[in-house]
């Protein structure tokens, strides 16, 4: 088993929980680990990035070849036509299609739109429509996640796991509207592959 992936968003979306989740599933599944992450002007609007490489077999590099990503996972359109060529041709793109518009110069929507249609095994859909539907509008990261997961080598109910010690000190509560938002995000992705 292996998975090489590109989480990408921009700062505040949740990158980084997607991040640590699926860390601390793959560790929960005796599973190899490394991770790099770009975060520098993160809470400015900044890009967020990050590298997460999960495998069977031991791993020499954290860093992801050009060309080798499995899956690109973002919570936004942009930042994920970013990393497209890291993908390799077999891989997937999962994104968001709300933008994130934080610069002046940010491309049309038509165009990105266009771009992420010339692309094979791409999943793309309004995360944080669905966040919104399900009461939730701040767990499009969990939707993201969700959706990705249909991708991972990982167990599900070991990620949903990852979720809930993840947002644990915030209550049960937290915790249970995460890992809806995560069903849906999964069982969308699957409708759609």
């Amino acid at each position: 088993m292996k998975s090489d992936i590109i989480l990408a968003g921009v700062g505040g979306q949740g990158i980084l929980t997607i991040a640590t989740i699926l860390g601390a599933a793959a560790l929960r599944d005796n599973l190899y680990l490394k991770q790099a992450e770009v975060h520098g002007m993160s809470q400015r609007g900044g890009d967020v990035q990050s590298n997460l490489r999960i495998s069977s077999n031991p791993i020499h590099s954290d860093l992801i070849p050009t060309g080798g990503a499995d899956l690109i996972v973002s919570l936004e359109p942009m930042e994920a036509l970013r990393y497209k060529s890291q993908l390799n041709p077999e891989g997937w793109l999962i994104t968001n299609t709300n933008p994130f518009v934080n610069i002046d110069n940010y491309p049309d929507m038509d165009k990105v739109v266009e771009e992420l249609g010339n692309m094979n095994n791409v999943i793309a859909f309004d995360m944080d429509e669905i966040a919104k539907e399900i009461h939730s509008p701040r767990s499009s990261n969990m939707i993201l996640l969700g959706a990705a997961s249909a991708f991972i080598d990982i167990k599900a109910e070991e990620i949903e796991k990852g979720i809930a010690e993840f947002f644990g000190k915030k209550g049960e509560s937290v915790v249970n509207t995460n890992i809806e938002a995560f069903r849906v995000g999964r069982e969308k992705a699957e409708n759609l592959r």
